[in-house]
């Protein structure tokens, strides 16, 4: 509580939590990533190409295991906010973050709603807003309830996870220590000009009584931990599923109209034709022989042994030498005689993979989402977002995990190969467009931008008014705007993560 030591230690205190949670949370988020990747190839090759495929694994399994991958993330912070609690040090955290609160017209009990609705991560807006019921003056009530969506509840916490891990994986601790301190800055900020302008009023004196600190129960801080978890796991099961299939079924029709379904499958037989007729000739004779080499060669990729009373022998020398040139490195002198024939076959295999990609890539552009997301980009393009960020960002109205189950269903639609399905952050790291100044502008902007449904339903009641829910909208993703806007441009003009 000491008026010069007690905020250091407050952020010693903060930082170290992050620390501790990445720390902790690292292993076993890579298992749960491990897992949905396998169960997406797992149900890949059990179910049926079509629409049923498509919906299971890109609008479910990659949909929602998006989110639920960061159970483990999710846990530890909340066993993290659930020491703070039960010790007694979050009412000093209040008592200490008073000072700073009247500074910008808040009151000393603010600091409770504000860290409830996630002031140090992990937190909800929801029962943040709700609980700026203890605050008696009106105008102080009202500004608290405005600013307490713009913490890092829950829901963005996966997002900033992702994102952090796809540019700034060294950095994990300090990203979200940083991000922890621009959402107080953010927060203190539009209080401040709340209280200049539409909230003017006086100030009312900051009385609490402070617990006795007491040293938390381990059965305790476990049943805290859960309870929280337990209502993120079933908000992923519930919500976010009814909305991921929204969301893919607004990615996946109507499809790509008839006339390019014709003049992709044309470009794909000229490929193979050239393929046929010029390298594979005198090794692989037609589109049957080729079909059967592909397993074959997938059987060798998968570590599986050759039988040659079931293949081909011609297939296996071919085989080998592809899997060889892939790998960098050289033929033997008995294999010299497919050279010509196996790098003829992975230039074939390059050039449908990339139609795939653009067949794809089409596809998800003419769907009801793309053309929404394409739309959006008269807007966000001086931001840097591309259609499937702006779609994200649409879902994210509903609820923030959304943001990072669309990226997750759009870009494993995109996917043309599916064994070498990656994590998201993965995927999104390596697509061009993407960098570590865009990662950042993302993060800054649902940091930022409208609360969430539920939290927009929370102001309509605490307010008893449906102005102040629009005003939360409109002003929050105003400043999401303005604020991205300079961050990207400064970035490019200095060349800054580019």
């Amino acid at each position: 509580l000491n008026r010069l030591f007690g905020p250091v230690f407050l952020l010693i205190i903060v930082y170290s939590i992050y620390q501790f949670v990445f720390w902790a949370s690292g292993p076993p988020v890579t298992l749960f990533e491990m897992f949905f990747e396998w169960f997406g190839q797992t149900a890949e090759a059990i179910i049926p190409s079509g629409l049923l495929q498509s919906l299971i694994v890109s609008g479910i399994i990659y949909g929602v295991g998006g989110v639920l991958g960061f159970v483990p993330l999710i846990f530890f912070m909340f066993f993290a906010i659930a020491i703070l609690e039960d010790s007694g040090y979050m009412a000093r955290v209040a008592f200490i973050m008073d000072r700073v609160l009247r500074t910008f017209g808040l009151h000393g009990n603010s600091v409770l709603s504000l860290i409830v609705a996630g002031g140090i991560s992990g937190g909800c807006a929801v029962p943040g807003v709700m609980a700026a019921r203890t605050l008696k003056d009106p105008k102080e009530r009202l500004a608290t309830i405005l600013v307490a969506p713009l913490m890092n509840c829950g829901a963005k916490l996966p997002v900033y996870a992702m994102l952090i891990a796809a540019f700034f994986m060294k950095y994990e601790a300090q990203m979200t220590f940083l991000l922890t301190l621009i959402a107080w800055a953010m927060a203190l900020l539009a209080a401040r000009i709340l209280r200049w302008t539409v909230l003017k009023g006086s100030h009312t004196p900051f009385i609490m009584e402070l617990p006795p600190y007491r040293l938390p129960t381990l059965t305790g801080l476990l049943i805290h931990s859960w309870d929280r978890t337990w209502q993120y796991i079933k908000k992923a099961g519930t919500i976010i599923l009814g909305i991921s299939i929204l969301i893919w079924a607004m990615m996946t029709f109507p499809g790509l109209p008839g006339d390019k379904k014709v003049s992709f499958e044309a470009r794909r037989v000229q490929v193979t034709e050239a393929f046929l007729s010029g390298p594979g000739k005198g090794v692989i004779a037609d589109e049957d022989a080729l079909a059967e080499f592909q397993l074959l060669k997938t059987e060798f990729g998968d570590g599986g042994r050759l039988n040659l009373k079931e293949t081909n022998q011609r297939f296996s020398g071919l085989a080998r030498a592809v899997m060889l040139l892939e790998k960098g490195e050289s033929l033997s002198p008995n294999r010299e005689k497919y050279q010509t024939a196996a790098r003829g076959y992975l230039n074939w295999s390059r050039e449908v993979n990339l139609l795939e990609a653009e067949q794809a890539k089409t596809t998800l552009q003419n769907s009801l989402g793309g053309r929404l997301g394409l739309g959006l980009q008269y807007v966000t393009g001086p931001l840097g977002f591309d259609w499937q960020v702006n779609i994200a960002l649409v879902g994210g109205f509903a609820a923030k995990e959304v943001v990072l189950s669309t990226l997750g269903t759009a870009y494993s639609l995109g996917e043309v190969d599916i064994e070498e399905s990656e994590p998201l952050s993965a995927k999104i790291a390596r697509t061009p467009g993407w960098n570590a100044l865009g990662g950042f502008t993302l993060l800054l902007f649902v940091m930022i931008y409208a609360p969430c449904f539920a939290t927009l339903i929370t102001i309509g009641r605490e307010t008893r008014s449906l102005k102040w829910p629009l005003f939360a909208v409109t002003y929050t993703t105003t400043l999401a705007y303005v604020i991205s806007l300079i961050v990207a441009q400064t970035g490019r003009l200095l060349g800054l993560g580019v």
